[in-house]
């Protein structure tokens, strides 16, 4: 059906090669930005000879039609799953902890959502902040010095939303996350403790499972890490310290999967509102 009003000024082939290019990435033409805005494709468009002239306005045009938005990019990772039916009982798994979250808060069992945050930079303003006064808004000192980097590993209670112990350090290693564990879990030393977190390594360690066999009165003959028993591999580790069994236990969310923990959720929600 033809478009109501003037006649087109370009052919169906000019219109069909401007839209292909659109959705060329930029720098397969050589140009210095990272996502096509009208002025650059009318640069470009014009220069492959595909129009002798054309508008912004008439990109723009093109572009609604077409319903592309060429300056707008999202994260987006197609996860596939090795073993489908088990991924789909691990999100199951997950998500039904969540949902008893509050009965099992009145039982006296925490659930927890835990995650670490790498990088954050330790700054500090070369001079401090001088108050509002009338006729003057509060004024930042834009300069600032670097304290290099900390790690957070950070907690909190799905059925209450509180944060419990977390930890700022220069690490997250193994034994960095165990001591995590070991300072939440004292602050109810006898209560039940679920973990939700996700397959990290240190997640998974021997030293982790030395802990929770220790701090639930287990048998301590757990083998030797890369050769027998429990502590042969990951896998029997993993299968160790999820057991239901455990008044101390994990629930692991599947690889790809970090919307499932919610205090990874509260990461990113916070790191927007420091860009916003």
């Amino acid at each position: 059906m033809r478009r109501p009003g003037a006649p087109d000024t370009f052919t169906p082939e000019q219109r069909v090669a401007i839209i292909a290019l659109s959705c060329e990435p930029p720098r397969l033409s050589g140009r210095p930005v990272s996502h096509w805005t009208p002025r650059e494709l009318v640069a470009k468009v014009v220069q492959r000879g595909l129009v002798p002239s054309i508008s912004e306005r008439t990109i723009g045009r093109l572009w609604a039609e077409a319903h592309l938005k060429p300056h707008l990019s999202r994260y987006w990772l197609n996860s596939r799953p090795e073993d489908p039916p088990a991924f789909d009982a691990q999100v199951r798994l997950v998500c039904d902890l969540y949902q008893q979250a509050a009965a099992l808060q009145r039982r006296g069992v925490h659930l927890v959502s835990t995650d670490e945050k790498t990088g954050i930079q330790a700054l500090e303003r070369l001079a401090p902040t001088l108050p509002m006064q009338p006729d003057r808004v509060e004024r930042i000192e834009f300069e600032y010095i670097r304290h290099g980097t900390q790690c957070l590993i950070a907690n909190f209670e799905v059925a209450t939303g509180q944060v419990l112990t977390p930890t700022i350090g220069l690490t997250r290693t193994e034994a960095d996350f165990v001591a995590h564990v070991r300072d939440t879990v004292a602050t109810d030393p006898t209560g039940t403790w679920i973990f939700i977190v996700d397959q990290l390594n240190t997640h998974q360690s021997e030293g982790l499972v030395r802990y929770v066999a220790a701090a639930c009165q287990l048998p301590d003959d757990l083998g030797v890490k890369g050769q027998s028993g429990i502590l042969e591999s990951m896998a029997t580790r993993k299968a160790f310290l999820e057991a239901a069994s455990h008044r101390i236990r994990f629930a692991y969310t599947p690889k790809h999967t970090s919307w499932l923990n919610q205090v990874e959720i509260g990461y990113t929600q916070c790191t927007s509102n420091q860009m916003a």
